[in-house]
Order: C-alpha cells, then sequence, then structure tokens
C-alpha cells in the first residue's frame, strides 16, 4: 500500500515538471522538423504541387522556399520563389528574379512572433556576415526583419511552418 499511495504523488508531479519543460522552449521548437534547404543559388524556380493558386493567396506548404517578400502589411508576408540568374554580359556574377509579370506563384503567411532572423548584412544592414554558402549567420531581431519586408526584396530562405514563417535567412547578393 506504501507503494501505491507515494506513485499517487510522483506520477502528478513528473506530468507537471513535463509540462513546465515543454512551456520553456519555443512554440513548436521541438515539434518542427528538419527540412531540406535549397541551393541558395539555385537557377529554377521552386515548385509546391500541392498548392492551389486558383484559390486565393494562402500559405506554402511547410518547408523551405528561396524567395522573397514583396508585400508586408499587419503581421502577413507575401512573398514569391526566386532563381538565379546568371549575368551573360559578363559584368557581374549575376542576380535573383522573381517570376515573370502575371506568374501567379505568390503565396502570404503570417510572421511568427518568435520568428528567426539571419542578417546577411548584420543587424545595421552595414557589414557582411554570412558563412559559407553566402547565408547570413547575424541573428537579428524580428523588428529589424519587419523593417527589411516593408522596404526591399531582399533574397532569402523562408521556412514556412503550419502556415506560419518561422525562419529567414538571408543569402548575399554579390
Amino acid at each position: 500500500m506504501k507503494h501505491a499511495l507515494s506513485l499517487r504523488f510522483v506520477l502528478p508531479a513528473a506530468a507537471a515538471a513535463a509540462l513546465i519543460c515543454a512551456a520553456a522552449l519555443p512554440a513548436g521548437a521541438a515539434a518542427m522538423p528538419k527540412f531540406a534547404a535549397p541551393k541558395p543559388y539555385g537557377t529554377s524556380f521552386q515548385t509546391d504541387p500541392r498548392h492551389d493558386f486558383t484559390k486565393h493567396i494562402s500559405p506554402r506548404h511547410d518547408g523551405i522556399l528561396r524567395g522573397w517578400v514583396t508585400y508586408y502589411r499587419s503581421g502577413v508576408a507575401e512573398y514569391e520563389p526566386i532563381r538565379w540568374a546568371k549575368d551573360k554580359t559578363g559584368h557581374t556574377e549575376g542576380h535573383f528574379e522573381g517570376p515573370p509579370e502575371g506568374d501567379v506563384r505568390a503565396y502570404a503567411s503570417r510572421v511568427a512572433k518568435n520568428v528567426v532572423f539571419y542578417s546577411a548584412t548584420g543587424c545595421k544592414g552595414t557589414t557582411v556576415t554570412v558563412k559559407s554558402g553566402g547565408l547570413g549567420a547575424k541573428r537579428c531581431s524580428r523588428s529589424e526583419l519587419i523593417s527589411r519586408m516593408k522596404h526591399t526584396h531582399r533574397p532569402a530562405l523562408i521556412t514556412v511552418y503550419r502556415g506560419a514563417i518561422v525562419k529567414v535567412q538571408e543569402i548575399y547578393t554579390p
């Protein structure tokens, strides 16, 4: 009987401890799967075969998109896929470009409150902060990310999970 009595106190305490530990993690951190990242300088547009572009603009399916934000308002970002176009004149290495005019490949997702943002030009935009592969390595605030979303199209790897943008990693453009 003594053993059964102690289990009545131990099991609820263990469950409470597990809940406290889970609450300390960022939302979805433990459950978010690892997504395969596309090549930062890929030369074709990524597809989302399960997405229905004939309906209203909506979030991309879970995963990482090489793209840029085209519009931001009230916590929601509209974004589209991009590709690297090599310069045929030889003056530069190339540039990123979005889909042609009239193309409907666009998405809209809310930006998560705990979004992770890695800048390729530092938080003030004055120094190059990249790691191998040309991806941003300097972690900056959500407010800095939103400021950039409002002002220019910046190439990035955009991670979408459960309909929200949870990570943005800028791609350095030479």
